[in-house]
């Protein structure tokens, strides 16, 4: 099992509940490849750095999860299929970016976060 995190732009004109839906539709999928999701960020509405598809805004979403290897290209053709997502991205995470989230996630200030309040 590997640790993954994966950034998922919706469609703006997503309502709330189809948002929260899309959310669940691709976590439903990690839990049931044998993954396990570790913390799942919804963003909210933020600004595109450029336009997609004429839009400008875009409904952001972060998942870390844990999963087999072979289990991305399926994530990335169901990703792809949908209509709703904009862009998508999963990264691999190795084990300082693992104990960074971790901490992140529970509260514990890092070192950039303790240099910017100085």
């Amino acid at each position: 099992m590997n640790n993954y995190e994966l950034m998922v732009i919706f469609t703006p004109v997503l309502s709330e509940d189809e948002f929260k839906a899309a959310q669940k539709k691709f976590a439903g999928l990690v839990t049931e490849a044998g993954g396990s999701i570790v913390h799942e960020n919804p963003w909210g509405l933020k600004s595109l750095a450029y336009p997609i598809q004429k839009k400008t805004t875009g409904l952001y979403w972060v998942l870390e999860y844990t999963a087999p290897s072979d289990f991305n290209e399926k994530l990335k053709i169901q990703l792809l299929r949908d209509e709703a997502v904009l862009r998508h991205l999963c990264t691999k995470l190795d084990k300082f970016a693992v104990e960074y989230n971790a901490k992140k996630n529970s509260g514990v200030k890092t070192g950039t976060e303790k240099a910017v309040e100085a």
